[in-house]
């Protein structure tokens, strides 16, 4: 079985070491590739041989944010089959009803503690 390919859009560095924190505790085997926003995730899309199995997108981002991203992604033939979870720290209704109009596959709110 091919190790899982991740790519997390996330512009808080500590958010991103404390994923990366999580994967290697709990010994998950994946490859994980890093963008700070959704310009620097589209390039790596572009690029064939980087393309992951799964999203995990942060909403709110300088550049470009996650529901702009999830918009290019999603019309995108040839990438819009890649799933997409979004990471945030708010449960705004407003945000939920973007994603899902955009097609996401799933919503998580993000603890504010390492510990959660």
């Amino acid at each position: 079985m091919k190790n899982l390919k991740i790519l997390l859009i996330e512009d808080d560095e500590i958010e991103r070491m404390k994923f990366t924190r999580v994967l290697q505790k709990n010994n998950y085997d994946c490859k994980l590739q890093e963008a700070t926003n959704g310009e620097e995730a589209v390039e790596i899309l572009n690029d064939d041989t980087r393309t992951p199995d799964l999203v995990l997108l942060d909403l709110n981002m300088p550049k470009m944010n996650g529901i702009e991203f999830l918009k290019s992604l999603k019309s995108n033939r040839n990438l819009n089959y890649i799933h997409v979870i979004i990471l945030s720290t708010s449960n705004n209704h407003k945000d939920l009803k973007s994603c899902i109009e955009e097609g996401f596959a799933g919503y998580l709110v993000k603890q504010l503690k390492y510990e959660d």
